[in-house]
């Protein structure tokens, strides 16, 4: 570092990609500091990622309670206390954020509590502080959206979801998404009433067919109500304090106790005031960057969802430990390669995809592409007595078969890709799937003995 700047590197936001960059940095000897204006771990820590995963297993809990029947217990279900799960879930989250605030001062990372706005393409005004670097990271994420419809202030986000200390009864959810189907999962499976008004006829878009079908098949199997090509246009709060919804079609739901919406998310960058440095942002508002997370200015990176490519945690990380080992450790061409990313939902079932769908891989190259496809139920499933599908699907390329896809839904596949996927990234062929033996009995071992539909 030069006397010129306070810091060799600066990032903006104490999320994945944030935390990575600034991590693998410090490594390499550079002088780093973060700026955070909320709690350090960013929304996978504190809104994202980690609470979901424990409701999830929360959630997964109470349908074991039901299985275990099938195999002989006598247990009977005699409650949920909501409100000892979100305690027990938040002690573990404090317990991260306590974790990282003693890393990073291990690591001789300064931490800036605040909210930082620029002065110039190497300055950052944090209150009425100032802070300069040579190389300054945009890390600052994303937020769940709100649509502009009356009554939109009694409603809440996923953010307010994890704000809940007494669980609904009954919850009306807006969006087809995964964050959609994730809430809806947890909430059904807990005991609340739920309904998903749905955009369009599907959920999950731009995921393969086989995952959308079987998905949408098994939330209406759960008790889940459907309302399709249908949106909230008006929230309003009866005199007893329940919510009442008027949709599109004339029919709405009264009496619900809560109202969420998970339509998307836009990129926090109001107050980061980028005209000042001359940062360039895209048509959606995001910010603009190559391969490489630069932006058209050359000291200035981006990364994580606030690029708009890719919005998953493991994602951010992997972008920010590829840019520190470029900038300060002579890796000219290391870069993250968004094409093949693996990615798990975790609904109820889960969901583990990677590469191309079916769809995308048949416009693209049309009879070059051959398909392997199973479904069944799973062996636990069967014995249980609870029909939860499994579905699975290999796209393959040309003669050689090269597996250019993987798509899954079912118990256990979020643990499964994981392998796959390496394989997969090395340039697998079907060839080398059938080739490999089977782990029996195994629901994984369908993807290395599946025949051609």
């Amino acid at each position: 570092m030069t006397d010129e700047f306070d810091y060799d590197l600066i990032a903006l936001g104490a999320g994945s990609g944030g935390l990575s960059v600034v991590e693998r940095a410090a490594s390499y000897g550079q002088r780093c500091a973060i700026i955070e204006r909320g709690r350090v771990g960013g929304t996978c820590v504190n809104v994202g990622c980690v609470p979901k995963k424990i409701m999830w297993f929360g959630a997964n809990l109470a349908d074991m309670i039901e299985d275990a029947g099938g195999y002989g217990y006598d247990l009977t279900r005699n409650g949920f206390d909501w409100s000892r799960l979100v305690a027990k879930r938040e002690q573990y989250i404090d317990g991260i954020n306590s974790w990282y605030h003693g890393h990073l001062q291990k690591l001789g990372i300064d931490e800036i509590e605040g909210e930082a706005s620029f002065v110039d393409a190497n300055t950052l005004a944090v209150g009425a502080r100032h802070y300069s670097a040579r190389d300054i990271v945009i890390a600052t994420g994303t937020r769940p959206t709100l649509p502009d419809v009356p009554g939109i202030e009694h409603a809440i986000t996923s953010d307010g979801f994890f704000a809940l200390q007494q669980q609904p009864a009954r919850v009306a959810i807006a969006g087809s998404g995964y964050i959609a189907v994730e809430l809806a999962g947890v909430l059904n499976a807990l005991g609340s009433q739920v309904t998903m008004f749905l955009r369009k006829q599907h959920v999950l878009a731009k995921f393969d067919g086989l995952l959308q079908s079987t998905l949408l098949e098994r939330l209406a199997q759960s008790g889940i109500e459907l309302r399709m090509q249908c949106q909230l246009i008006a929230i309003t709060r009866s005199e007893s304090g329940s919510l009442d919804l008027e949709d599109n079609h004339g029919v709405g739901l009264e009496d619900v106790d809560q109202v969420i919406y998970a339509i998307g998310r836009s990129p926090e960058l109001e107050t980061l005031k980028l005209e000042n440095a001359g940062v360039a942002t895209t048509s959606r508002g995001y910010v603009e960057t190559d391969l490489y997370q630069r932006t058209n200015q050359p000291n200035i990176f981006a990364l994580g969802d606030i690029t708009g490519r890719a919005p998953l945690t493991p994602v951010a990380i992997a972008a920010g430990r590829r840019l520190a080992d470029r900038l300060y450790d002579q890796q000219s061409d290391r870069h993250l390669d968004y094409e093949l990313v693996p990615t798990v939902v975790f609904s109820h079932p889960p969901v583990a995809t990677i590469g191309a769908t079916e769809e995308a891989a048949r416009a693209e190259y049309g009879d070059r592409v051959r398909v392997y496809q199973t479904r069944f139920t799973a062996m636990y499933n069967s014995i249980s007595g609870h029909d939860i599908p499994t579905a699975m699907k290999l796209v393959c390329l040309d003669a050689e078969e090269k597996v250019i896809g993987c798509h899954m839904i079912g118990p256990a596949v979020d643990e499964m890709l994981q392998g796959f996927a390496v394989a997969i990234r090395m340039g697998a062929c079907k060839r080398d799937f059938d080739d490999t033996v089977a782990i029996h009995p195994t629901s994984s071992e369908e993807l290395v003995t599946m025949r051609k539909i």
